[in-house]
């Protein structure tokens, strides 16, 4: 089904893959490079495009256009202005898709829809109100384009298939942009994803993406590399069906994706009037690709990712075939990831040796598209879900989309059905609609699974459990009223109706300011919206406390700073950090606070210890034990120790949270996501790594680390800071940073991106 080759490969016009490079050179008769062969890469034409450093190899991108969403905009756009904004200096759409429902915390979230709208008009760019569109299917429908790339500060800022190149990242990296600043990255590797044969009939993109998301997520395969799907496969399959992988590769941890395009495609831009838009892409004649991923889609079986992440994935079938063992792996999982804060069992989800879900939900910009959405309704038409505990709800990507489903009779064989059809809105996705019962069982067409992702919440003793799956299997199980079901166990006549858009919902309702900005206007500030925290540059010496400790081997940024009704507070960093490791460690926030206070204590001038007395000997041992160490040239804050953090979402809450609350560093053994990574640097953060075992740390939750010089060991580049454990002895503890560009050291230096532009 999917193989993954375990070294560089060529492609050889675009069709054979070759591994041995003599075998290229004889069938070309020419001599190869694989230097010069990596640079047919379309990814290597279109990063070379928009690069202006003027090296492949340290690149400097400039963005086409940039997108946003309500959650993340008003945090954006007030650094932006604190660093000097006057301008969206290129196009940038604020989408209003994920605080829609404006359900939590009384006014605030329509005011930051109105502070996104003031801000359209004041700074030229397109403001899209709630409801119209989730944020990649409106940037699937305006924006991308062949050979264009597209920065958006959410992670599944995805767009390959229409030949744009589109990169999900934290907030600061989008106020680089706005403020004429470049997003800088070494040179990625680039992975190919071979597609060969064609899916069989009742198989969706949903199983193709987690098929390949089980294939490459736990070894690292296309880890922030550029997955480049190429192969006879992707002329089978529709812009709709290749929309549906792509969105899925962020979960796979790598940093962007590209296809080549088609007819296919280009008759997707002239369906949706941007025929302009499309540009053919193909890799070159001889091409080589760091490692390749082959897929044969004639073996994809509707597929099944079982609690609590995209990757652990089954077939439908050997799920319904071995029940009961992969419900007790699931348990037996779930204690890491839930640290027993609950008791959780799946096994009462078997009835009559079947498994029995509580939720079926077809959403977002996974789920929503419109193939998805007629084949779902293919399925169910005439069937019913029945009055039981069952629910079925369908969420279409755009009100473009909802027309179209409308007029073709889509909505009403759902709704007939029991479905309920609602409109555009991520909150499925992150746990702000659709919320399941206690201990329920949900199967979604949406983009992860993480614990409590869909909304429930560990400290109150509540959790329930999302299973990944295709649109047409949910259909099935919805028609078989919750048993769950493949696609392909039912004989179904597929009426693939022809899509038609109507470009005039949105003319009629967006606001595009046509880049025009208007100096006048005043934005609209809701007493929610506040500004950030005053932030210290990095200090000489450097004491963090170690507040928490996380040994799971992946941590989400939904767990460092959660998702759902804590949505609503994202605009008051202050606020919103006060929800910070709520659910992986309640007393995180007590603790950072506390060594915060030593830091307050500095900067307004007066003792540390006589704030937190815990310090006295900490203080004492280091004043016996290093020289020149005083109130002036030290700073106090806080770390966590996570083993592998930063997987999931593009959120730079994740970093700022920590920050606001005294946090100076992470420690961890890597990192999961470039994005993370680049979170914590953009907020002063120091992005430690340590290569001791998790299991084995020389430090723990409560203790004193010492960095002294940690500000030159960062002006120096120097490979290895030489830390010290405060305990009863003093221990060494060696740290590094990684690679860090220039710039990110400068940030780092002054404190954070904010104090970076100020000067």
């Amino acid at each position: 089904m999917i193989k993954l080759y375990d070294k560089g490969v060529y492609l050889l016009n675009g069709t054979e893959i070759i591994e041995d490079v003599r075998e290229v050179e004889a069938k070309t008769g020419k001599a190869v490079s694989s230097k010069e062969a990596a640079e047919q890469t379309m990814a290597y034409g279109i990063l070379k495009d928009h690069n202006t450093s003027g090296n492949m190899e340290r690149l400097q991108i400039r963005f086409d256009k940039l997108t946003s969403h309500d959650i993340t905009f008003v945090g954006i756009i007030q650094t932006a202005r604190a660093s000097g904004l006057e301008k969206f200096p290129i196009p940038y759409v604020l989408t209003n898709c994920h605080n829609s429902l404006c359900a939590v915390g009384g006014t605030i979230n329509e005011d930051d829809h109105m502070f996104g709208l003031s801000c359209a008009k004041k700074y030229g760019g397109v403001y899209v109100p709630p409801h119209q569109a989730v944020i990649h299917q409106y940037a699937r429908e305006m924006l991308a384009g062949g050979g264009r790339m597209i920065l958006g500060s959410d992670s599944h800022t995805r767009y390959g298939a229409l030949g744009t190149m589109a990169m999900g990242e934290g907030g600061p990296e989008l106020v680089k942009q706005l403020l004429n600043k470049t997003y800088d990255i070494k040179m990625p590797g680039v992975i190919g994803v071979y597609l060969d044969g064609e899916p069989m009939k009742g198989v969706g993109p949903q199983d193709v993406a987690l098929a390949i998301i089980g294939a490459t997520f736990g070894n690292g395969y296309v880890n922030n590399k550029v997955m480049e799907f190429v192969g006879p496969g992707v002329d089978k399959l529709s812009a709709d069906f290749r929309i549906g992988i792509d969105v899925m590769t962020t979960e796979t941890t790598c940093l962007s994706s590209i296809w080549k395009t088609d007819e296919k495609i280009r008759e997707f831009y002239e369906i949706h009037g941007r025929v302009e838009d499309y540009k053919e892409l193909n890799p070159g004649a001889v091409t080589y690709y760091d490692g390749m991923v082959y897929v044969n889609l004639s073996e994809i079986k509707p597929m099944i990712a079982m609690p609590f992440h995209p990757s652990n994935v089954y077939t439908i079938d050997e799920v319904n075939e071995n029940l009961a063992d992969i419900l007790h792996d699931v348990e037996k999982k779930a204690l890491v990831s839930l640290d027993g804060a609950v008791d959780y069992s799946l096994q009462s989800k078997i009835v009559d040796g079947r498994l029995y879900v509580d939720q079926g939900l077809i959403a977002g910009c996974a789920g929503g598209g419109f193939e998805n959405i007629c084949a779902a309704a293919d399925i169910i038409r005439g069937k019913y879900i029945g009055s039981d505990e069952f629910t079925f709800s369908v969420y279409p990507a755009s009100t473009p989309i909802y027309m179209e489903l409308v007029k073709n009779g889509a909505v009403a064989d759902l709704i007939q059905s029991g479905a309920i059809v609602k409109t555009a809105f991520c909150g499925p996705c992150f746990g702000a609609g659709d919320t399941p019962a206690n201990n329920a069982f949900s199967i979604r067409h949406s983009t992860r699974n993480f614990p409590n992702r869909e909304g429930s919440k560990l400290q109150s003793g509540q959790i329930s459990s999302v299973a990944l799956m295709d649109a047409r299997s949910i259909a099935a199980t919805a028609a078989n009223r919750g048993f769950l079901t493949p696609a392909t166990a039912l004989d179904v006549e597929y009426t693939g109706p022809k899509y038609h858009f109507d470009g005039r919902i949105y003319a009629n309702r967006v606001f595009d300011s046509h880049g025009v900005a208007d100096p006048s206007v005043e934005i609209k500030l809701g007493p929610n919206i506040k500004d950030w925290p005053a932030m210290s540059p990095l200090p000489e010496n450097l004491i963090v406390k170690v507040v928490s400790e996380i040994h799971d081997p992946v941590t989400t940024t939904d767990e460092l700073i959660p998702s759902g009704e804590t949505s609503s507070y994202r605009s008051n960093p202050l606020g919103l950090a006060e929800f910070a490791l709520s659910r992986k460690d309640p007393a995180y926030v007590g603790r950072a606070k506390e060594v915060q206070k030593a830091q307050k204590a500095i900067e307004a001038d007066k003792c540390p210890r006589t704030v937190l007395e815990e310090l006295n000997p900490i203080m004492d041992k280091i004043h016996a034990n290093f020289e020149g160490v005083k109130r002036s040239n030290l700073g106090i804050g806080s770390t966590i120790f996570a083993v592998k953090p930063g997987d999931g979402s593009a959120r730079e809450q994740a970093a700022s949270c920590q920050k606001v609350l005294g946090g100076w560093a992470n420690i961890a053994n890597e990192y999961a996501t470039k994005r993370y990574r680049s979170n914590l640097i953009n907020w002063g953060m120091l992005p430690f790594i340590t290569d001791q075992d998790h299991e084995h740390l020389s430090f723990k939750n409560g203790d004193y680390i010492f960095i002294p010089d940690v500000r030159k060991a960062v002006e120096k580049k120097s490979d290895v800071i030489m830390a010290y454990i405060i305990g009863d002895e003093i221990t060494e503890l060696p740290l590094t940073l990684g690679d860090l560009t220039d710039v990110e050291r400068e940030i780092i230096l002054k404190g954070c991106l904010i104090n970076y532009y100020r000067g």
